[in-house]
């Protein structure tokens, strides 16, 4: 297949990589928007190389003519979580897409057959390698300048913990093309169960963790309404005002009074406001 033709067939797979990405983001935006903790950590997406297409085409011998058939992860988008139970939420927003924007085409759940209620498609079963992860196929349609098309796409789903364990066994497993030695592929073995333990055991102090970074969140975003709002007051050639301010604002963070902080940035706030009413 020539250079061109490469392109021509890359190039859906490009552009949906593009709007699924915008629209995860979107949605990671909104909530954070709205005061909540987003279920999405981070969002990465890619289209497969050149290379690794004709790599999988060689292993399992696929004709040309049904790579993108056959071959359902040349475009893929990858969604990292902090928790067992954001993988579910986050599962479950492309299932209630399905039929909408997107098709749901296969589920691949590799995850831990622990408590999976949440899920729409059962007990998952990690592979024997250890490896974790939630995959849902999906056909995307794209508005192309060669015209109308639907691509499949891969999404992973996974924690922070799983993510980094993967990372580790796709490198190992490039550079001894796929033959672990049997030292390192039990290692890998034994990680993947600390790993399990790992997610399990943050899964039963998740509460304790998002209640921390709220408090974290919200005193951030005080602090800095506060100093924008000092700020304002020297703007507003009210610098007397701005200096009381602003040694009231640093006797308070020694003392870290987050309520004390919040009325400070009300109080604020009203000054300003009648300021510039009186302007």
């Amino acid at each position: 297949m020539g250079t061109q033709n490469w392109q021509k067939l890359l190039m859906p797979y490009h552009q949906a990589v593009d709007e699924l990405l915008l629209k995860i983001n979107q949605l990671k935006d909104q909530s954070i928007q709205m005061g909540k903790i987003s279920p999405i950590e981070s969002v990465v997406g890619r289209v497969k190389s050149i290379s690794s297409i004709l790599e999988k085409i060689n292993k399992y011998g696929f004709p040309m003519e049904d790579l993108e058939d056959k071959i359902m992860d040349i475009g893929g988008i990858r969604i990292i979580c902090q928790f067992i139970e954001d993988i579910y939420q986050v599962a479950n927003m492309f299932y209630d897409r399905n039929g909408k924007d997107l098709t749901v085409v296969k589920i691949k759940n590799y995850l831990e057959g622990i408590d999976q209620s949440h899920f729409k498609s059962g007990l998952g079963v990690p592979k024997a390698s250890g490896y974790q992860s939630y995959h849902i196929i999906i056909r995307y349609p794209v508005f192309t300048s060669f015209g109308y098309r639907e691509v499949l796409m891969e999404i992973q789903i996974r924690t922070l913990a799983m993510n980094f364990w993967a990372i580790i066994e796709h490198s190992l497993n490039y550079k001894y093309k796929g033959k672990l030695p049997e030292n390192i592929k039990e290692r890998l073995t034994n990680t993947a169960l600390t790993v399990g333990q790992l997610d399990h055991e943050m899964s039963i102090i998740r509460d304790e963790i998002l209640a921390a970074q709220k408090l974290f969140k919200m005193k951030s975003g005080t602090v800095n309404d506060i100093l924008d709002n000092i700020n304002n007051l020297h703007k507003l050639h009210q610098d007397q005002k701005a200096i009381d301010f602003e040694n009231e604002f640093e006797n308070l963070s020694e003392k870290e009074d987050l309520i004390q902080l919040i009325l400070l940035k009300k109080e604020l706030q009203a000054e300003v406001g009648q300021i510039k009413d009186s302007v």
